[in-house]
């Protein structure tokens, strides 16, 4: 009668449960510098199609495979599958095999001549079971945080993922950059080096004096002196790319900065678009409806619960071995129990009072996790198309300054010019064309960084190859 009951109140126990709903937010207002008719998102395009460079693309590939930090998320979603899976067989009976040997011995009352001389043995065998109706949702509703909890940890592989494809491809960048800055100290200590000698013949010529020749030798120094610094970070820079895609520290195959493509024009989708693939946005939504199922199993422990209790038994049972398993020895015991909390009211408040502040936790960590999204995502395309502006300007920089070298040197062979002029527009020449490197890098990177910001790279592999 129990069980035909616990039934019945099944089927109407999604009443007394809350469903849950995504919080709500004005997604329009979170990005600023967005355009209403740019529905197609960068995001959109799989990693192995966003990059172009056939040698960056078989570092993440190696890294992807090899990267401990993705180990350890795959690790994690094991874990959480696996208590999925308990919280799913909660739902279910949980039945076991028990065996009993109950022997009972007495005296005999009368004569007192046997002390525990009598034995009454009872042999037992089959299978016990308990099991709890979810009448109100309370396994429900643990279960689907346990779900939520999964799903965490899938977008925590996804946020592992995305960081680790951005931060291989920005390393590769810097190692690039690095390499046509040290390009470029080089080729301008060489042109350093002919003015020095350039100015110890106009010395001996009697038209320069001491003075210039050692200025400019201060300079050749100055820049020649840079070079093992620039070395320096390309074997870091090295070493830190050899890590991340799990090899130990090593020299680095690579092309260079100029074969490198610039986005040309960015395309972000509409703000609803830019978040809603975030895995650290979808992280925080699933943390808080983790807490929100939480609550709600906080809130159906109030109620009764219909159990089938552990004294439920269904097997043979005798005080022999000889005819145990006659039809006629089966036994069933179902024993079925009905508990109403009545002295644990304050445990409970109290159990429904943390569930509600982490639930309020969550959903502010939420909140504050989509406005930084947000923040991030303006940050990145106004920073980005700022940074393409200077690229004309820049070129009409470094023309004019090899103008400048360029009439500086023939003025000053002519002894119509200063050496000072000549080896401060050098100095700006190089200072220039290291700039220029510097906002390629820096162009590069945005766009690494908006497509990590977007949550670009999906789908990710649920499991390695």
């Amino acid at each position: 009668m129990i069980l035909i009951a616990a039934t019945g109140l099944s089927a109407i126990s999604c009443r007394h449960g809350r469903v849950y709903k995504s919080p709500a937010f004005d997604t329009d207002s979170l990005v600023r510098d967005w355009y209403p008719t740019d529905t197609f998102s960068i995001a959109d395009i799989p990693w192995q199609e966003f990059f172009t460079d056939p040698v960056l693309l078989g570092l993440i590939d190696e890294g992807v495979r090899n990267n401990t930090d993705i180990q350890v998320a795959y690790a994690r979603i094991e874990a959480a599958e696996a208590e999925l899976r308990m919280a799913r067989q909660a739902l279910f009976p949980n039945a076991s095999v028990a065996a009993e040997v109950n022997e009972t011995l007495t005296s005999d009352g009368t004569s007192g001549r046997k002390v525990l001389g009598y034995s009454s043995p009872q042999y037992s065998l089959g299978i016990t079971s308990t099991w709890e109706a979810d009448i109100w949702g309370k396994l429900s509703a643990t279960k689907r945080s346990q779900y939520a909890s999964f799903l965490n940890s899938l977008e925590y592989r996804n946020l592992i993922y995305s960081s680790l494809v951005a931060n291989i491809a920005t390393t590769y960048y810097s190692l690039l950059a690095l390499d046509r800055q040290l390009e470029i100290t080089e080729n301008m200590a060489q042109v350093l080096d002919q003015t020095v000698r350039t100015m110890e013949a106009l010395m001996e010529a009697g038209i320069q004096n001491g003075a210039s020749v050692q200025q400019s030798r201060a300079v050749y120094y100055a820049t020649v002196v840079t070079i093992p610094d620039i070395e320096s970070s390309i074997r870091q820079t090295e070493n830190s790319l050899s890590v991340l895609i799990g090899r130990g520290p090593g020299p680095i195959e690579r092309t260079g900065l100029d074969s490198q493509d610039v986005v040309p024009l960015i395309h972000t989708g509409v703000p609803a678009q830019m978040l809603a693939r975030r895995p650290d946005v979808r992280q925080a939504e699933l943390t808080f409806r983790s807490a929100f199922e939480l609550t709600s199993a906080a809130r159906a422990a109030f109620y009764p619960s219909v159990t089938l209790g552990s004294g439920s038994f269904l097997g043979w049972t005798s005080t022999s071995f000889t005819d145990f398993f006659r039809p006629e020895k089966l036994m069933a015991n179902i024993i079925g129990q009905l508990t109403m909390p009545l002295f644990a009211q304050g445990q409970l408040r109290g159990n429904l009072r943390v569930a509600e502040a982490t639930q309020e936790e969550a959903f502010l960590n939420f909140r504050q996790t989509v406005l930084t999204a947000g923040q991030e995502v303006s940050d990145i395309i106004y920073s980005f198309s700022s940074s393409v502006t200077k690229n004309p300007i820049r070129t009409l920089q470094i023309d004019a300054l090899e103008t400048a070298v360029y009439f500086t040197q023939e003025l000053l062979t002519a002894g119509e010019a200063d050496y000072t002029e000549v080896l401060t527009a050098q100095q700006s020449l190089l200072s220039a064309q290291l700039n220029r490197v510097s906002d390629r890098l820096e162009q590069l990177q945005y766009g690494v960084q908006l497509y990590k910001a977007l949550g670009g790279g999906y789908p990710f592999p649920d499991r390695q190859e």
